[in-house]
């Protein structure tokens, strides 16, 4: 296994989060880790989120960081200089991808369709993100298309919430699942960083159910 998966395994969930103002990044970070989940993809959707994820690795060194929704591989260098462990894609994009692989940077691109899964195959990645899973057909679909490649792990993303977790992650190849309703956009303006450390203890809990 590597350590990759390993660590992915371990979360179980992945909350996708969506920041407007780079200086609530620190207070994020601080209810996750209350609610037991130390990790977070920081999607590149607005422009606080290099700077977001530069304030959460200041403060909390050990706190996995993901960049997600990068498009660009200026949006790779801008991640990995503020601290991200992880470029995660929402599609296989060959410049992406190389790039990253040429310089040791672990990345998850996204998939939807075989000729994407075996693009990502052929390209030497063992993780792939399966995304918009719920709107592809959900767990059946990701069962069908998996089915070839064997040697293939994925990161189910869209849709997926703590009502289905427990299903997709009863799938042997899926390492770990992206969640955005862990730490919705709103809840964080509001600072309801409670109800954030309230849902991500929930999540973790049907992490924990779900791998009994």
């Amino acid at each position: 296994m590597s350590s990759l998966e390993s660590v992915l395994r371990e979360f179980g969930v992945l909350p996708v989060v969506k920041i407007e103002n780079a200086d609530d990044a620190q207070l994020l970070a601080e209810a996750l880790i209350r609610g037991g989940l130390p990790c977070a993809e920081i999607t590149f959707r607005t422009d606080a989120a290099e700077e977001a994820i530069r304030k959460i690795k200041e403060k909390y060194p050990d706190f996995f960081v993901a960049a997600g929704t990068v498009l660009t591989v200026e949006n790779v260098k801008k991640a990995v200089q503020a601290g991200a462990s992880l470029i995660v894609a929402p599609a296989f994009n060959p410049e992406i991808v190389n790039y990253c692989l040429k310089n040791n940077i672990p990345v998850i691109p996204g998939v939807a369709t075989p000729s994407e899964i075996d693009a990502a195959y052929t390209a030497g990645l063992e993780t792939v993100k399966f995304f918009p899973a719920e709107a592809m057909g959900g767990l059946k679909y990701l069962k069908a298309v998996a089915a070839p490649y064997f040697m293939m792990k994925f990161m189910p993303t869209g849709g997926i919430n703590v009502n289905n977790l427990k299903d997709y992650l009863g799938f042997g190849k899926v390492v770990c699942c992206g969640g955005s309703w862990i730490a919705p956009s709103g809840m964080i303006a509001s600072h309801d960083f409670e109800g954030i450390t309230k849902l991500a203890a929930e999540a973790v809990a049907a992490v924990k159910e779900a791998l009994k």
